[in-house]
């Protein structure tokens, strides 16, 4: 019986949309960062997991509860 290794993937959830990993060789808090630029409310949000489905690592941002004021 041979092994077979497989590759994980990552992959990053925001409010329901999966955004792809931009680089392998980034950190997960690089990727909040460089999706920020388009969820500028990613800049406070917290990285959950990774969960793991199959071959894929999922991480989920979420916002940081707080007040305003």
């Amino acid at each position: 019986m041979a092994i077979q290794v497989e590759e994980a993937v990552r992959e990053f959830h925001y409010n329901g949309t999966c955004l792809g990993d931009p680089g392998k060789g980034m950190s997960v808090n690089q990727v909040r960062d460089l999706y920020s630029a388009t969820f500028p409310e990613l800049t406070s949000a917290v990285v959950e997991g990774p969960t793991r489905k199959g071959n894929r690592l999922i991480y989920e941002f979420r916002r940081a509860a707080g007040t305003k004021g």
